[in-house]
């Protein structure tokens, strides 16, 4: 389904600025009476070397987060401005395809090489989350990544029947223009420079997008039902060694109909962060 990960926004940029953290604020001085110093001598000769030590270790872990927290920013800034490029080529190709050829049939099939290698490629963005360089849920991230994988692998790639489908090309649309101002959003914001025109794209095409996109999402399962159904793939049979079965056509099935509840939750949670960000609003979102 559509892409939402909204707090990734900022997320590179504030979550690698997390690490960096800030240098501890000196120990106060105290002074002690001419009386009480003979006394603590040893103690404060102790106290002294061991307070140079963990300020010593403080100093380095702070330097750690530091170089980490750079590398975070250099390591994002990297990703988003490749998957950038990548969606970009994605969206010539296309276009290029269409003026020589005049039909989309046929189009999935010269561009699919470069659209399962990124969109594959977006597994990382998992990654990123588990390892808290961006602010983003573990399984938000995986949910929204997985089920990209699923419609380019288990769906269009798989059934073959249907990639001349025009239903393909809406959601490639979609997908792509989609993805050229999310990540060049996520680059602009990570380089503290965010043109106004990215930021407004970025929080008013979804408006047109996504429904286009979950509208071709859909209408391409729904293509791919009869062909499923008919050769029966990906599914088990009973009986069998392992008393297990699977039925794709049901499962596909499920699929589409979790897109009921999903769709408007996204959708609607999208539009409270466009009046959000755009807007200025503050949106008070109420506790379950």
């Amino acid at each position: 389904m559509g892409r939402l990960t909204e707090a990734a926004a900022a997320g590179g940029g504030a979550s690698a600025a997390r690490w960096a953290g800030s240098p501890p604020a000196p120990l106060p001085l105290s002074s002690t009476s001419p009386g009480c110093a003979a006394a603590m001598a040893s103690s404060e000769e102790d106290g002294t070397n061991g307070g140079a030590s963990e300020a010593s270790e403080e100093r380095e872990a702070v330097g750690k987060r530091r170089r980490l927290g750079l590398l975070a920013t250099v390591w994002l800034t990297f990703y988003n401005i490749a998957m950038t490029a990548g969606w970009l080529v994605l969206a010539i190709a296309m276009v290029r395809f269409y003026m020589e050829k005049g039909t989309h049939k046929g189009l999935y099939k010269s561009i699919q090489k470069t659209l399962k290698f990124f969109q594959t490629f977006a597994l990382l963005e998992i990654v990123h989350c588990l390892i808290g360089i961006v602010p983003t849920s573990v399984l938000v991230a995986g949910v929204q990544v997985s089920s990209r994988i699923f419609m380019v692998w288990l769906v269009t790639h798989s059934i073959k029947p249907i990639q001349n489908e025009e239903s393909v090309v809406l959601f490639l649309v979609a997908w792509t223009v989609t993805e050229i101002t999310r990540y060049s959003f996520y680059t602009f914001s990570l380089l503290d420079h965010l043109p106004y025109f990215i930021k407004w794209a970025r929080y008013n095409f979804f408006i047109i997008l996504y429904p286009v996109g979950v509208a071709g999402e859909l209408l391409t399962i729904y293509a791919a039902l009869p062909y499923v159904k008919k050769t029966g793939m990906f599914s088990i049979r009973l009986p069998n060694k392992y008393n297990v079965s699977f039925d794709y056509y049901y499962f596909l099935l499920i699929t589409m109909a979790s897109y009921i509840p999903l769709f408007p939750q996204l959708y609607f949670h999208m539009l409270r962060q466009r009046r959000k960000v755009l807007h200025g609003e503050v949106i008070v979102e109420k506790d379950d």
